[in-house]
């Protein structure tokens, strides 16, 4: 079965490097609203900018837990209350966390 694996595998490989059209390298990439590019476009991005993606998750994945709570909470009842006071302390505490730890310091 390795065998016959490696072999489509080789296959393919061969028929792609057969038939694939090589573009023509471009001077100047068109990024940044068409402006001429100072810098490349893969450029590493100073680490707060990371940290600020993270927080920017957290609480978009907040969001994606508190719109289907609130159209059963009727239903539950207390439980799915007390649920949220659960996860709402949880990001309570990373946010204080985030915090202390600096990551909401921009200069």
């Amino acid at each position: 079965m390795a065998l016959v694996a490696a072999l489509i595998v080789a296959g393919l490989y061969l028929t792609h490097r057969g038939l694939a059209i090589a573009a023509p390298p471009l001077e100047s990439l068109p990024f940044q609203s068409g402006w001429r590019p100072e810098e490349h476009a893969l450029s590493r991005y100073h680490v707060r900018w990371y940290l600020a993606t993270l927080i920017f998750l957290a609480f978009d994945v907040e969001m994606l837990f508190m719109y289907p709570w609130s159209v059963v909470v009727s239903r539950l009842g207390a439980t799915a209350i007390v649920e949220m006071f659960v996860f709402l302390g949880g990001v309570f505490v990373a946010v204080l966390w985030t915090w202390r730890e600096g990551a909401l310091r921009w200069v």
